[in-house]
């Protein structure tokens, strides 16, 4: 699951190209599945959204929630994956970009009424 957040009038021009990029790359890194996109935008007015200097109002926030099981290097892959494909397909260059990756073991996840080490999954998470 991703939470993406940004000022208003900039995140709601660009949430869905901004959802097909993201999923793309989770697509293409993970291996997560078409069907696999949980996406949740939270656009904020800009007097209640503070970024740091040296950022423009592009400034974008991703929360990445995942199972853990990735190694280091598919992380990192994804990551700049992410910060390249903004700055190709969203004119948002990774200075604006600010990603973090929050990993829970499977049991502490709850989806289609069974824990995530009870779910059966269609991919896999040891990538």
């Amino acid at each position: 699951m991703i939470t993406i957040y940004g000022i208003d009038y900039n995140l709601n021009a660009l949430e869905a190209q901004m959802s097909d990029v993201l999923h793309n790359c989770m697509t293409a890194v993970l291996g997560l599945p078409e069907d696999k996109r949980a996406h949740r935008f939270v656009p904020l007015d800009k007097t209640n959204f503070y970024y740091p200097d040296g950022r423009s109002e592009k400034y974008t926030v991703l929360e990445i929630s995942m199972i853990s099981g990735r190694t280091e290097e598919t992380k990192k892959k994804l990551i700049k994956q992410i910060f390249s494909a903004f700055e190709r397909d969203l004119a948002i260059h990774p200075v604006d970009v600010e990603i973090t990756i929050f990993e829970q073991p499977s049991h502490c996840w709850g989806f289609r009424g069974v824990t995530g080490d009870e779910a059966a999954l269609s991919y896999k998470v040891d990538v």
